[in-house]
């Protein structure tokens, strides 16, 4: 059964194909400084950060001591780490092989 999200549109088909064309962190990094702004790739970088901070069992008082994020935000993405749609399981996993 494949995966069905509540977010797929057409547009957001057309972004992820966009990305998964991206062939190096280089093309990455040209596509993102142009598809968004400065806080939300730092915002975006901050999250999947976070969740990989939690993978590895740090306790949100060390998460918050070295991104400086919020307990609500650590809350947050511990919630979609935990009980999620698997897509920070899947990625942490992926970048350790």
């Amino acid at each position: 059964m494949a995966y069905e999200s509540k977010f797929q549109s057409p547009e957001t088909d057309l972004l992820f194909e966009a990305i998964l064309s991206m062939r190096s962190k280089e093309d990455c990094y040209r596509f993102f400084e142009d598809v968004s702004t400065v806080n939300e790739l730092r915002a975006l970088s901050q999250r999947f950060f976070i969740a990989k901070l939690l993978s590895e069992g740090k306790t949100y008082q060390e998460i918050e001591d070295l991104t400086k994020a919020s307990t609500a935000t650590i809350s947050r993405i511990n919630k979609c780490y935990r009980y999620g749609a698997e897509g920070y399981r899947t990625a942490i996993e992926r970048l350790s092989t």
